[in-house]
C-alpha cells in the first residue's frame, strides 16, 4: 500500500477542482461546534475524496473532518486506516489567500506509510512514490524533491497566529535564524521540497491536518517528532484523534 501515493495525487487534485469553482465566489459557511468555519468547498471536495476512496480501496476505514464533526469520531480504528482533510486551511480559504490544501494520508501501525497534499490555487500537488517524493503540477509529470542540509540561515514555518513572544522562544530553543508565516499543511511541503527547514507546533492539532504532509516529509528525507525527539503517532482514538505539539524537520 506504500505506493498508492500517486492515485492519492489524483484524488486531491480532483477535489481541488470542486474547491476551486466556490473559491472568491459565493458559498454557504457555518461553524462547528468548536467555532471554526466549515464551507461549502469543504463539503464538496470531501464528498469527492469519500466516493474515491471507497470504489478504490473499499477494504481501508476513512476518518474524515467533516464526517467526523458531523457523526463523531470512532472510539476504536483498525491498524491501516485514511485520514482525509479536505480544506486544510478553511480560514485562509475564506479570506481570499491561497495557503490551503486537500489532504489524504493512510497509516499504517501508527505511522503515515503514502499521502498526497494539493494545494488548489497554486496548482501544485505533493505526494509519496516508492522511490521518495515527487511534486507535479496538477495531471502534469512529478519531479523528485527532497529536504535541504540545515544553515545558519535556516528558515522556520510558523502560523499566521502565532505571538511575537511565542516565536521568540521557539527561535531560542530551536535557534533557527528567521520565520516565514503562512497557513496549513503546505508548511510540511515546502519543508520537503528544500524551501524551509523547520517547523515547531506547540499549539494544537488533528491528526487529519498533518498525516498527509508527515507522509510527505518523510519521504523526502525529513523527520516529524514530538519536541523530545520520541516518535509522532497515530490513531489516537482515546484522545479523540487530538495531536499534543510536534516539530517538523528536513534535515
Amino acid at each position: 500500500m506504500s505506493n498508492i501515493g500517486p492515485q492519492l495525487a489524483d484524488i486531491v487534485e480532483e477535489a481541488s477542482a470542486a474547491i476551486l469553482r466556490l473559491w472568491r465566489g459565493d458559498f454557504a459557511m457555518s461553524h462547528k461546534s468548536d467555532e471554526s468555519p466549515v464551507t461549502e468547498a469543504d463539503h464538496a471536495a470531501e464528498k469527492v475524496i469519500l466516493a474515491r476512496l471507497r470504489a478504490q480501496f473499499p477494504d481501508i476505514p476513512i476518518i474524515a473532518e467533516e464526517e467526523s464533526a458531523a457523526s463523531g469520531v470512532p472510539l476504536d480504528i483498525a491498524s491501516r486506516f485514511f485520514l482525509v482533510d479536505p480544506l486544510d486551511g478553511t480560514k485562509a480559504f475564506v479570506r481570499g489567500d491561497d495557503h490551503f490544501t486537500v489532504n489524504i494520508g493512510l497509516i499504517e501501525n501508527g505511522t503515515p506509510v503514502a499521502g498526497a497534499v494539493a494545494a488548489p490555487v497554486q496548482g501544485r500537488t505533493w505526494y509519496t512514490t516508492d522511490a521518495g517524493c515527487e511534486r507535479r503540477p496538477f495531471a502534469g509529470k512529478g519531479e523528485p524533491v527532497h529536504v535541504r542540509p540545515w544553515s545558519d540561515d535556516a528558515v522556520a514555518l510558523v502560523s499566521h497566529t502565532l505571538k511575537p513572544e511565542h516565536g521568540d522562544a521557539l527561535k531560542a530553543q530551536y535557534r533557527f535564524a528567521r520565520t516565514q508565516a503562512m497557513d496549513s499543511s503546505i508548511k510540511l511541503c515546502i519543508i520537503a521540497e528544500g524551501s524551509a527547514d523547520i517547523y515547531p507546533r506547540h499549539g494544537p492539532t488533528m491528526e487529519w491536518d498533518i498525516a498527509a504532509g508527515h507522509a510527505v516529509l518523510i519521504a523526502a528525507g525529513g523527520t516529524v517528532t514530538q519536541p523530545d525527539g520520541t516518535p509522532f503517532l497515530y490513531g489516537k482514538a482515546d484522545q479523540g484523534f487530538k495531536n499534543g505539539w510536534f516539530v517538523a524537520r528536513g534535515r
